[in-house]
């Protein structure tokens, strides 16, 4: 028997062997495939030109969330996540929508947000730019969806005509929310959250132990949120000043007419030009850039394809751009978070190699591991050393170790609506004694110091160890304020003032010299040019990445979701703005999920802001664990 049982795992052996070398064989053909479909000429989603010679609308599908930097997607996310999202990349939006606006082959610029799922406000902002150039090149920039909500909306308005098909809605929500207090939960399961912390502002940790906002970190919100909003209001009142934006927003129900339709309503009070389907929506563009065979479609060119025939140029000097985007941590990431160490070896290789003459640093961050943002630091500090300029560009986020890496910068480009500032540190450790009392369970042992055995998450911790903690986290804030004030020649006083953990918005950093100005990623460029002693024109951007594994190439190829060239033809957009907005709410829950689970995964000191909306991006298991609560939380009596 135990010859047969050895055969038969031999037999199994030699199965999953050959089972993985057929695996890696279908994959490279196709990767082969691919290459040889591209260097043949034939259409691909990086390496088309030929659907662009041809007059014609830039037609830029926004289905999925725009982003600074995409991830890499491996297999298993791939058949494990249902909920995996397209990526739109910020750079290339921008750069394709600044290409049309010189391109006289193309004659408008039309923009799909049936699918949009949002972005951060000053990448949001980033579009607008780039529109209102195609909109100053004299363009039509035409927008269609089923329902536009604030950031749909946003970029809406920037355009020449709005259309909304005739069930759909406006719904603007403003900023603002709830968020979960834990302390209750915690209270009851009996678990006791160890908080070391400085700065009266630090909220981040005030859900673990409280079961309401204290009032500082309210009043401080509220500002924020004020702020933020106002911004908005503002941007959009410039971009079409026939909208009444703010009395919709405030007082929706006074528009309401018996009789009439929401989109009625929303033509009535100026916030959309037409109403019609998207036959009727494609029939408009049509009479502008010329009909393509089928109804309701037009002659038009994919983003992808319209860059893969205008490539940026390569030519003249190399300004260095480095992309700090999501989560930081210290070794491996997951989706939404970015390595210290990955970014700190991507920079330094780049300088050894000595090809760029500058440095900018793209930041959309809201912190997290103190080790991480301090050794991207060092690497930042090091371009200096070398004598190159470095120039921060933030983001929508670049609050806490955000701005921690962003202290060397020469000078600090920012977004009105981006969030920075929260400048305080904390670390958080849960200890389960009460926990385990509860369920009959007890933990005993020995020790030859106070800290023998510490952090001890059966017994708690000790006043030693409490002490030191302490101590750790107010050296490292000590450090922080230090920093910040040397970097930004403000009194030590001055920054303490404003430090604290407050969060502040682009337009109040501003104010009190957290930022120098603002700005986009392309001003933050041209000024390292500058610095450089350089011509702007004649430089290129070499974005400083990592090189995706050849399982990601495949992948990518294979499941990216692909803009189609040619046209919007008829499809059936979600018109639901009310359903969407509950749908929301449940994708809030699994980012909280996510954002506790990193947390608990992470031990090292934080540099981390809550206030920010953190974009964890949720793994399958996340999502899986936020169905459960919800599935409990309806099921119980």
């Amino acid at each position: 028997m135990k010859l047969l049982r050895l055969f038969w795992k031999m037999l199994v052996g030699i199965k999953d062997v050959l089972a993985l070398i057929l695996l890696v064989l279908f994959f490279g053909a196709i990767f082969v495939g691919l290459c040889l479909t591209t260097k043949n000429g034939a259409i691909s989603s990086r390496n088309l030109g030929a659907a662009s010679a041809a007059d014609g609308a830039l037609l830029i599908d926004f289905s999925g969330n725009l982003v600074e930097k995409t991830e890499g997607t491996s297999f298993l996310d791939l058949i494990q996540d249902n909920n995996n999202q397209n990526e739109i990349l910020l750079r290339e939006v921008v750069y394709g929508l600044e290409q049309a606006a010189r391109n006289p082959k193309i004659k408008a610029v039309v923009v799909d947000l049936s699918d949009f799922s949002g972005g951060g406000r000053a990448a949001i902002s980033a579009v607008d730019n780039a529109l209102d150039k195609v909109k100053a090149a004299g363009k039509p920039v035409l927008s269609f969806a089923g329902f536009y909500n604030d950031a749909r909306y946003r970029i809406a308005a920037h355009g020449t005509e709005i259309w909304l098909p005739n069930l759909g809605e406006v719904a603007l929500l403003g900023v603002g929310g709830n968020q979960l207090y834990y302390k209750g939960l915690l209270d009851k399961l009996g678990v006791e959250t160890k908080i070391y912390r400085v700065g009266r502002f630090k909220s981040f940790v005030e859900p673990f132990t409280r079961t309401e906002q204290s009032p500082d970190a309210k009043a401080a919100n509220q500002a924020l949120a004020n702020s933020l909003w106002q911004t908005t209001l503002q941007d959009i009142a410039h971009a079409r000043p026939k909208a009444h934006v703010a009395e919709w927003a405030l007082n929706p129900t006074s528009f309401l007419k018996s009789g009439h339709s929401f989109a009625e309503l929303s033509q009535s009070a100026g916030m959309i030009d037409h109403i019609g389907n998207a036959i009727d929506f494609g029939n408009r563009v049509a009479s502008l850039v010329g009909k393509d065979k089928q109804p309701g479609s037009f002659k038009a060119v994919s983003l992808a394809s319209f860059i893969g025939a205008n490539p940026p140029s390569s030519a003249g000097s190399a300004i260095g751009v480095v992309t700090v985007s999501g989560e930081i941590v210290d070794n491996e990431t997951r989706s939404g978070q970015v390595s210290g160490s990955t970014i700190s070896s991507l920079i330094l290789d780049t300088l050894a190699k000595g090809d760029i003459k500058a440095l900018v640093v793209r930041v959309d961050s809201p912190g997290g591991s103190v080790s991480a943002a301090e050794q991207m630091r060092s690497a930042i500090l090091a371009a200096k050393a070398k004598g190159l300029p470095v120039i921060v560009s933030m983001g929508s986020v670049a609050a806490s170790g955000g701005y921690w890496i962003s202290t060397p910068a020469d000078k600090i480009f920012a977004d009105p609506s981006t969030i920075t500032g929260s400048i305080g540190v904390f670390s958080l450790i849960p200890t389960f004694q009460q926990t385990l009392h509860k369920i009959g369970l007890s933990a005993d042992g020995v020790k030859t110091t106070p800290l023998s055995g510490q952090p001890d998450v059966f017994r708690g911790t000790t006043p030693e160890f409490d002490q030191l903690m302490q101590f750790g986290v107010d050296t490292i804030y000590d450090r922080f304020t230090s920093i910040v004030a040397s970097s930004r020649h403000l009194p030590l006083e001055k920054v303490r003032e404003i430090a604290e953990g407050r969060v502040w918005s682009g337009v109040d950093a501003k104010k009190i010299g957290l930022v120098d100005q603002y700005g986009s990623l392309q001003d933050a460029v041209t000024e390292a040019a500058k610095r450089a002693h350089l011509d702007p024109s004649h430089t290129h951007m070499q974005f400083i990445d990592e090189e995706p594994s050849f399982v990601e190439m495949i992948l990518k190829n294979l499941f990216q979701h692909q803009a189609s060239d040619a046209k919007i033809v008829a499809r059936n957009p979600n018109i639901d703005a009310y359903g969407s907005m509950a749908g929301n709410s449940q994708e809030q829950l699994v980012r909280i999920v996510a954002a506790i689970r990193g947390i608990a995964q992470t031990s090292t000191m934080q540099a981390r802001c809550l206030e920010c909306v953190v974009e964890v991006k949720p793994t399958s298991q996340d999502r899986h664990l936020a169905d459960r609560l919800i599935t409990q939380t309806a099921l119980r009596p």
